[in-house]
Protein backbone atom coordinates (compact mmCIF):
# COMPACT_ATOMS: atom_id res chain seq x y z
CA UNK A 1 0.00 0.00 0.00
CA UNK A 2 2.91 2.33 0.66
CA UNK A 3 3.85 2.34 -3.02
CA UNK A 4 0.58 4.13 -3.85
CA UNK A 5 1.24 6.83 -1.29
CA UNK A 6 4.83 7.11 -2.50
CA UNK A 7 3.52 7.68 -6.02
CA UNK A 8 1.26 10.47 -4.78
CA UNK A 9 4.23 12.02 -3.01
CA UNK A 10 6.31 11.74 -6.17
CA UNK A 11 3.75 13.71 -8.18
CA UNK A 12 3.19 16.15 -5.27
CA UNK A 13 -0.26 17.10 -6.60
CA UNK A 14 -3.61 15.36 -6.34
CA UNK A 15 -6.36 16.75 -8.63
CA UNK A 16 -9.65 16.62 -6.73
CA UNK A 17 -12.27 15.86 -9.37
CA UNK A 18 -16.04 16.33 -9.24
CA UNK A 19 -17.73 14.75 -12.25
CA UNK A 20 -21.40 15.28 -13.00
CA UNK A 21 -21.41 12.87 -15.95
CA UNK A 22 -19.40 9.67 -16.27
CA UNK A 23 -18.95 10.38 -19.98
CA UNK A 24 -16.65 13.26 -19.04
CA UNK A 25 -14.23 10.92 -17.28
CA UNK A 26 -12.48 9.68 -20.42
CA UNK A 27 -11.64 13.11 -21.83
CA UNK A 28 -10.62 14.31 -18.36
CA UNK A 29 -8.29 11.36 -17.95
CA UNK A 30 -6.67 12.22 -21.27
CA UNK A 31 -6.24 15.84 -20.16
CA UNK A 32 -4.59 14.76 -16.91
CA UNK A 33 -2.19 12.34 -18.58
CA UNK A 34 -1.20 14.66 -21.42
CA UNK A 35 -0.92 17.52 -18.94
CA UNK A 36 1.70 15.52 -17.06
CA UNK A 37 -0.29 14.51 -13.98
CA UNK A 38 -1.58 10.92 -14.17
CA UNK A 39 -3.39 11.12 -10.83
CA UNK A 40 -7.02 11.72 -9.87
CA UNK A 41 -9.17 11.74 -6.76
CA UNK A 42 -12.79 11.37 -7.85
CA UNK A 43 -15.13 12.53 -5.10
CA UNK A 44 -18.24 10.61 -4.12
CA UNK A 45 -20.30 13.79 -4.33
CA UNK A 46 -22.23 12.91 -7.47
CA UNK A 47 -24.11 9.90 -8.78
CA UNK A 48 -21.55 9.61 -11.59
CA UNK A 49 -18.57 9.04 -9.29
CA UNK A 50 -18.55 5.26 -9.29
CA UNK A 51 -18.79 4.91 -13.07
CA UNK A 52 -16.26 7.72 -13.54
CA UNK A 53 -13.73 5.91 -11.33
CA UNK A 54 -14.25 2.77 -13.39
CA UNK A 55 -13.66 4.63 -16.67
CA UNK A 56 -10.49 6.27 -15.39
CA UNK A 57 -9.16 3.08 -13.79
CA UNK A 58 -9.72 1.13 -16.99
CA UNK A 59 -7.27 3.41 -18.80
CA UNK A 60 -4.40 1.75 -16.97
CA UNK A 61 -2.20 4.85 -16.97
CA UNK A 62 -3.81 6.78 -14.12
CA UNK A 63 -3.51 6.39 -10.36
CA UNK A 64 -7.19 6.74 -9.46
CA UNK A 65 -8.59 7.21 -5.99
CA UNK A 66 -11.97 7.95 -4.45
CA UNK A 67 -12.60 10.96 -2.29
CA UNK A 68 -15.29 12.02 0.15
CA UNK A 69 -15.56 8.41 1.31
CA UNK A 70 -17.61 8.65 4.50
CA UNK A 71 -19.37 5.27 4.69
CA UNK A 72 -18.20 1.68 4.71
CA UNK A 73 -20.33 0.77 1.70
CA UNK A 74 -18.58 3.50 -0.28
CA UNK A 75 -15.27 1.79 0.45
CA UNK A 76 -16.52 -1.38 -1.18
CA UNK A 77 -18.05 0.43 -4.14
CA UNK A 78 -14.91 2.49 -4.75
CA UNK A 79 -12.60 -0.50 -4.60
CA UNK A 80 -14.88 -2.53 -6.87
CA UNK A 81 -14.79 0.32 -9.39
CA UNK A 82 -10.99 0.32 -9.40
CA UNK A 83 -9.98 2.97 -6.86
CA UNK A 84 -6.44 2.34 -5.62
CA UNK A 85 -6.60 4.72 -2.68
CA UNK A 86 -9.33 6.36 -0.61
CA UNK A 87 -9.66 9.79 0.93
CA UNK A 88 -12.06 10.82 3.68
CA UNK A 89 -12.82 14.29 5.08
CA UNK A 90 -12.64 12.93 8.64
CA UNK A 91 -11.27 10.02 10.63
CA UNK A 92 -13.87 7.26 10.92
CA UNK A 93 -12.64 4.00 12.41
CA UNK A 94 -15.11 1.83 10.47
CA UNK A 95 -14.13 3.40 7.13
CA UNK A 96 -10.41 3.09 7.85
CA UNK A 97 -10.67 -0.51 9.03
CA UNK A 98 -12.74 -1.54 6.02
CA UNK A 99 -10.18 0.04 3.69
CA UNK A 100 -7.43 -1.86 5.49
CA UNK A 101 -9.41 -5.08 5.14
CA UNK A 102 -9.63 -4.43 1.40
CA UNK A 103 -5.90 -3.69 1.22
CA UNK A 104 -6.33 -0.13 -0.03
CA UNK A 105 -4.51 2.85 1.50
CA UNK A 106 -6.75 5.48 3.04
CA UNK A 107 -6.09 9.10 3.93
CA UNK A 108 -8.49 10.20 6.68
CA UNK A 109 -9.02 13.85 7.46
CA UNK A 110 -7.15 15.17 10.52
CA UNK A 111 -6.66 18.79 11.58
CA UNK A 112 -6.13 18.44 15.33
CA UNK A 113 -3.62 16.60 17.49
CA UNK A 114 -6.40 14.32 18.72
CA UNK A 115 -7.37 13.38 15.17
CA UNK A 116 -3.76 12.74 14.17
CA UNK A 117 -3.35 10.48 17.20
CA UNK A 118 -6.53 8.64 16.23
CA UNK A 119 -5.09 8.01 12.77
CA UNK A 120 -1.82 6.81 14.26
CA UNK A 121 -3.73 4.44 16.55
CA UNK A 122 -5.25 2.92 13.42
CA UNK A 123 -1.81 2.26 12.00
CA UNK A 124 -1.70 5.18 9.56
CA UNK A 125 1.10 7.65 8.95
CA UNK A 126 -0.43 9.84 6.22
CA UNK A 127 -3.50 12.02 6.70
CA UNK A 128 -5.53 14.53 4.77
CA UNK A 129 -5.41 18.01 6.30
CA UNK A 130 -8.86 19.35 5.47
CA UNK A 131 -10.08 22.02 5.03
CA UNK A 132 -6.58 23.45 4.89
CA UNK A 133 -7.55 26.99 4.03
CA UNK A 134 -9.73 27.51 7.09
CA UNK A 135 -7.91 25.19 9.50
CA UNK A 136 -4.72 27.21 9.82
CA UNK A 137 -2.98 26.43 6.55
CA UNK A 138 0.72 25.66 6.35
CA UNK A 139 1.47 27.14 9.78
CA UNK A 140 -0.97 24.75 11.43
CA UNK A 141 0.55 21.78 9.61
CA UNK A 142 4.06 22.82 10.66
CA UNK A 143 2.89 23.08 14.27
CA UNK A 144 1.23 19.65 14.15
CA UNK A 145 4.26 18.06 12.54
CA UNK A 146 6.51 19.02 15.46
CA UNK A 147 5.14 16.45 17.95
CA UNK A 148 4.25 13.91 15.26
CA UNK A 149 7.51 13.10 13.52
CA UNK A 150 7.04 10.79 10.56
CA UNK A 151 3.43 11.78 9.89
CA UNK A 152 2.80 13.01 6.36
CA UNK A 153 0.07 15.47 5.46
CA UNK A 154 -1.93 16.04 2.27
CA UNK A 155 -3.48 19.50 2.63
CA UNK A 156 -6.67 19.99 0.63
CA UNK A 157 -9.41 22.60 0.57
CA UNK A 158 -8.78 26.24 -0.20
CA UNK A 159 -5.33 25.58 -1.66
CA UNK A 160 -4.30 27.15 -4.95
CA UNK A 161 -1.30 28.31 -6.97
CA UNK A 162 -0.84 31.40 -4.80
CA UNK A 163 -0.03 29.44 -1.65
CA UNK A 164 1.16 26.13 -3.08
CA UNK A 165 4.75 27.01 -2.25
CA UNK A 166 3.94 27.40 1.46
CA UNK A 167 2.71 23.83 1.64
CA UNK A 168 5.23 22.11 -0.60
CA UNK A 169 8.08 23.76 1.31
CA UNK A 170 7.16 21.69 4.37
CA UNK A 171 9.04 18.35 4.53
CA UNK A 172 6.00 16.75 6.20
CA UNK A 173 3.72 17.51 3.24
CA UNK A 174 3.54 14.51 0.95
CA UNK A 175 1.35 16.14 -1.69
CA UNK A 176 -1.24 18.86 -2.08
CA UNK A 177 -4.79 18.21 -3.20
CA UNK A 178 -6.85 20.75 -5.08
CA UNK A 179 -9.56 21.35 -7.63
CA UNK A 180 -8.15 24.53 -9.18
CA UNK A 181 -6.51 22.54 -11.97
CA UNK A 182 -9.68 20.58 -12.78
CA UNK A 183 -12.50 23.13 -12.44
CA UNK A 184 -15.90 21.45 -12.36
CA UNK A 185 -17.44 23.99 -14.71
CA UNK A 186 -14.72 23.58 -17.35
CA UNK A 187 -14.97 19.80 -17.25
CA UNK A 188 -18.74 19.99 -17.52
CA UNK A 189 -18.45 22.41 -20.46
CA UNK A 190 -16.01 20.13 -22.25
CA UNK A 191 -13.13 22.63 -22.13
CA UNK A 192 -10.51 19.93 -21.83
CA UNK A 193 -7.84 21.99 -23.57
CA UNK A 194 -8.27 24.56 -20.82
CA UNK A 195 -8.08 21.85 -18.17
CA UNK A 196 -4.96 20.39 -19.77
CA UNK A 197 -3.31 23.81 -19.67
CA UNK A 198 -4.19 24.29 -16.00
CA UNK A 199 -2.82 20.85 -15.18
CA UNK A 200 0.42 21.53 -17.07
CA UNK A 201 0.81 24.87 -15.28
CA UNK A 202 0.28 23.19 -11.89
CA UNK A 203 2.85 20.50 -12.70
CA UNK A 204 5.36 23.12 -13.82
CA UNK A 205 4.83 25.11 -10.62
CA UNK A 206 5.20 22.06 -8.39
CA UNK A 207 8.37 21.09 -10.27
CA UNK A 208 9.89 24.53 -9.71
CA UNK A 209 9.10 24.24 -6.02
CA UNK A 210 10.92 20.95 -5.54
CA UNK A 211 13.59 21.24 -2.82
Amino acid sequence: MSDVLDTLAEHRLVPVVVLDEARDAGPLGEALVTGGLPVAEVTFRTAAAEDAIRVLADRGDLLVGAGTVVRVEQVDRAVAAGARYLVSPGTDRAVVERAQERGVPVLPGAVTATEVQAALALGLDTVKFFPAGTAGGSRAIAALAAPFGGVRFVPTGGVGPADLDEYLALPCVAAVGGSWMVPRDRVRAGDLDGVRALVADAVALATRLRP
